[in-house]
């Protein structure tokens, strides 16, 4: 591998890098307006999770989780 290829992958890392740092920010951004409006972040952040996975998924996840959750006595 040349100098110069490892040097651009380099650069291309970094630059990145700072994009991500500033969707990090913009997405915190996003959660601070939400909280000064009165909605939970990280109730938030759970329904994305949830909206991210397959239906299929989702609906055994939950019923996992209730087997769980009966077996320590929740509920």
């Amino acid at each position: 591998m040349s100098d110069d290829r490892l040097r651009l992958l380099i650069e291309r890392a970094e630059r990145l890098e700072e994009e991500k740092k500033g969707i990090a920010e913009d997405l915190k951004g996003v959660f601070d307006e939400a909280k000064a409006t009165g909605y939970d972040a990280k109730i938030m952040k759970q329904i994305m999770r949830l909206r991210a996975m397959k239906p299929d998924d989702r609906r055994e996840m939950e019923a996992v989780l209730e087997v769980y959750k009966t077996a320590v006595g929740l509920d």
